[in-house]
């Protein structure tokens, strides 16, 4: 080796740092001559720009130049614009510069005899408005010419100017530049070998001039670095030889001291890592075992890049990281089955079914067998207590292998003894484990027959965790194991106790949902008519159905309601509404509503007047409630109000908002009583409108809401057209049938609408349960009258009430014939009541007063009163109707 000390010459080039410095200079001198070719290059390009920038101003100024359209037209072009082209040419230092009539005629050009000839060149495209460019070898050298248009005020091309410069006139200050450029690119050559010279002295004394000899023997110490590194290298040949194996690899795979040139397939490593190692195939990663060594071994050809054939292979021990890694896998499985439980378990908001979920859950993925027992206060939906633990449970589900063994079954009620390790463990609210039920620790003091048979049939490993929340003992689950064989362990306590941690919350929020569910429909169901009130006129069935759980509001709880009201005259109301909306709000305001059509019934309005006192007192509600501060109103309720007389036949009916009834007629043909239409409830302003429809007995007349035919699945008008198919054709159904048959067709699927349904089938009274006369507007008319309704009561066999009718009618009739107008009508119907009716074309009222001693009269109204045991008013399109009701003996 040289002395280090004395210096090489660098001509030589014998060290690295040399040959660094040949291959420095090369690479400046390659990019200076990259530079200068990219110069001329450029400077070409730019050229060439600056030729078709000069040639396109030069053409566009002289064609937009003052008067050249004026010279265009007139008779002698060419006199007028040869000299002005030639001028502006020499001014703009350009070679051509031509003025083109459209056929192609040169008007103008450099050289005199050329001046009328025709243009070489299509110029077409500048007819038609384009800028034309070319570039072309001419005689004077490359040249690039750009033609315009010229165009007249209104547009019209009238011409054309053509400009044209050679490359070499605009080219000459580049070619000027140079000689600057080629001087600066030797300046920069000189500069950058100097530093280049630098670069490769400090290289050389930073490696202390190595030459080759140094060189191998600094790979020599790489080579002892590489057999002392704690990850074993096997260097195998294009002929599956081993080349090299440090020491770590002879350690890792048991290898001999003299191995390398022997073949892989001879050096008794296991089948897996010898065709690996034969193979010489991209491995990343793998896991080999080799004896008790988990090994991850990597591989990757050497003749990559020009190398010699052969392949290199990495051995790294991952023995304890392995042991370290499944423990985290197990961490990792433990925590997704905690996530797939918050996922699966507690999907509906009842009870019952989370405790099914986790015990479906967990036979699935944690326990042979699984039971869930509940304290009974938290099954009705009350506040459980932290004493939970120590009252009794019934069992709610279990399931999984061993089902129908000696466990408790289901329903059963378990009181879980204090003086056991379970019972005591629930009071304190902590799991219990019995890792080995075989050794009847104590937990089979419970049920010792029981713990014999279980223990019997094969179950070794239980735990038990107590449901917990809010610091209160709900239940508690048991986990069973009999057909998987390890016991349950700490870690599955823990597991267990997560587990159940998160039913609990699920349990209670159920639990907490049923409470309040119950209250609202309790609420709602007290607000609804809880029987059908005692009347003749009309056979009733209704149905309601409020929607599932967890689909509209607070548990289906909703505002639709329906009523049956029995009316002066042996009449009837049918009411059905629908409130907007779910939730406690909208049954409390159903229960508003139908207490006011209740109140606006007893003054017996017509169904149009009605439904108008109505909607004046949801408007008002609404007013209220806003002033109050509370936003949500009455606004969006419907209604529909009907009232069937039945010793006419006649049925009125309006509605406000409400799906219009559909009537089946006795010929079994179903139709829908076109209702006149009118605004919901609380809008105000519009007035209601009524149908009067004559209905022969046994009509079925069908009231219902919305959420029978409208469903997200199906139009309103499907549902209208499924339920007359329904009616149709069955007009021998009683009201009961038909109620069945339509939820049957009708009820959807889930059902997220309550639905209140009302149908009724009509009745005709027989004439002879009612007897009808005209009255002469004479006093001595009402003698007749009384007759007449004494024999008729004699008829009935009533002769007891003739006394009491024929008073009653007297002064009924004297006042009409005294006060009132217009044909006077007496009629009597025997129903459940005897009814006397007096009409007349009156709408003035009588009033009941209490007539002074020393009166005359006034005592008539005050005597109906007395007798009858109810009597009123109802007014008509055309006068009045008083009725008294007189009550029937027991037959």
């Amino acid at each position: 080796m040289a002395s280090r000390n004395g210096r090489r010459s660098v001509l030589r080039m014998r060290t690295v740092a040399g040959q660094v410095f040949l291959l420095q200079v090369a690479i400046v001198v390659l990019l200076v001559a990259t530079c200068i070719v990219a110069l001329v290059l450029q400077s070409h390009a730019d050229s060439e720009g600056e030729a078709v920038s000069r040639s396109l101003a030069v053409a566009e100024t002289f064609a937009h130049s003052p008067g050249i359209d004026a010279a265009l037209k007139s008779d002698d072009p060419s006199a007028i614009l040869q000299p002005t082209t030639e001028a502006a040419r020499q001014d703009a230092d350009v070679d051509f510069l031509v003025v083109v009539a459209p056929d192609g005629t040169r008007y103008t050009h450099p050289v005199p005899g050329l001046v009328g000839k025709k243009f070489t060149g299509n110029i077409q495209p500048v007819l038609k408005g384009e800028t034309l460019t070319r570039r072309f070898n001419s005689g004077i050298g490359p040249l690039v010419a750009v033609a315009v248009p010229v165009r007249d005020d209104d547009g019209t091309v009238i011409g054309v100017v053509s400009a044209g410069v050679t490359l070499d006139r605009v080219s000459g200050a580049a070619n000027d530049q140079f000689p600057l450029i080629f001087g600066a690119a030797g300046g920069i050559l000189l500069l950058t070998t100097g530093g280049a010279a630098l670069v490769s002295k400090r290289l050389r004394r930073q490696t202390h001039g190595l030459g080759p000899e140094e060189m191998t023997r600094m790979y020599e110490h790489h080579d002892a670095v590489l057999h002392s590194v704690r990850e074993g290298v096997l260097i195998v040949g294009g002929d599956g030889r081993l080349l090299l194996a440090n020491d770590e690899a002879r350690r890792l795979l048991n290898l001999p001291v003299t191995v390398e040139g022997r073949p892989v397939t001879e050096l008794g490593l296991e089948p897996e890592t010898t065709e690996l190692l034969a193979s010489g195939r991209v491995a990343s990663d793998e896991i080999h075992r080799v004896s008790d060594r988990l090994l991850v071994v990597n591989q990757s050809p050497t003749d990559r890049d020009g190398g010699p054939p052969g392949s290199v292979a990495t051995f790294r021990d991952t023995t304890d990281l392995q042991a370290l890694s499944g423990r985290a896998d197990v961490a990792q499985g433990r925590l997704k089955l905690l996530y797939e439980a918050g996922a699966e378990i507690g999907t509906k908001l009842d009870v019952v079914r989370t405790c099914e979920e986790l015990v479906e859950f967990s036979v699935e993925r944690f326990a042979d067998y699984a039971t869930v027992d509940l304290v009974e206060t938290v099954l009705r939906g009350e506040e459980p207590t932290s004493t939970g633990a120590v009252s009794d449970m019934q069992r709610i589900a279990s399931g999984g292998l061993g089902h129908g063994t000696d466990h408790f079954p289901l329903d059963s009620v378990i009181r879980y003894l204090p003086t056991t390790r379970l019972g005591a463990g629930l009071s304190k609210g902590e799991a219990v484990l019995e890792p080995v039920l075989s050794a009847f620790n104590g937990w089979e003091q419970q049920s010792p027959e029981r713990a014999r048979a279980l223990v019997e049939a094969g179950f070794h490993s239980m735990i038990a965790v107590p449901l917990r929340a809010r610091g209160a003992i709900l239940g508690v689950a048991i986990f069973w194991r009999s057909e998987r064989p390890e016991a349950y362990d700490e870690e599955d306590r823990s597991l267990a106790e997560e587990l159940v941690a998160r039913a609990a919350v699920s349990v209670d929020n159920a639990r907490r949902y049923s409470r309040e569910h119950t209250m609202a429909v309790t609420l709602q169901r007290s607000l609804l008519p809880r029987g059908l009130p005692e009347q003749h006129a009309i056979d009733v069935a209704y149905r309601y159905r409020p929607a599932q759980a967890g689909l509209g509001g607070l548990g289906g709880v909703g505002g639709d309601w329906f009523d049956v009201i029995p009316l002066p005259g042996a009449r009837v109301a049918l009411v059905v509404g629908d409130v907007v909306g779910h939730g406690l709000h909208a049954a409390a305001t159903m229960g508003r509503l139908r207490t006011a059509v209740h109140n606006f019934s007893t003054l017996d309005l017509p169904p149009d007047e009605l439904l108008w006192h109505l909607d004046e007192l949801v408007t008002r509600i609404d007013q209220d409630e806003a002033e109050g501060g509370v936003e949500a109103g009455v606004t969006g309720a419907t209604c529909l109000y009907a009232i069937y007389d039945p010793a006419s036949g006649r049925c009125t009916m309006a509605r406000a908002g409400h799906l219009q009834p559909v009537v089946l007629q006795p010929d079994g043909t179903a139709v829908i009583a076109d209702v006149p239409g009118g605004p919901p409830l609380g809008l105000g302003g519009l007035p209601f409108e009524t149908l009067e429809l004559e209905l022969p007995e046994n009509s079925t007349l069908v009231l219902y809401t919305d959420g029978l035919v409208e469903d997200r699945r199906r139009d309103i008008d499907v549902g209208l057209a499924m339920l007359c198919d329904t009616l149709s054709g069955h007009p021998e159904r009683t009201a009961e049938e038909t109620c069945e048959a339509v939820l049957a067709a009708l009820l959807p699927d889930p059902q997220r609408d309550d639905i209140a349904l009302l149908v009724g089938r009509t009745k005709v009274f027989n004439t002879s349960e009612v007897a009808d006369w005209e009255v002469r507007s004479d006093p001595s008319a009402v003698a007749e009258v009384r007759a007449a309704v004494a024999h008729k009561l004699d008829e009935w066999g009533l002769e007891d009430e003739a006394f009491t009718t024929e008073l009653i009618l007297s002064e009924l009739v004297t006042n009409a014939i005294r006060y009132a107008v217009g044909p006077i009508r007496v009629r009597l119907i025997r129903e459940r009541a005897l009814i006397c009716e007096v009409s007349d074309r009156s709408s003035t009222s009588p009033h009941l007063r209490q007539a002074a001693s020393t009166d005359e009269g006034g005592r008539g109204l005050f005597l109906v009163a007395q007798f009858a045991d109810r009597w009123g008013t109802r007014y008509t399109s055309d006068g009045k109707v008083i009725w008294t009701e007189q009550p029937l003996p027991p037959e």
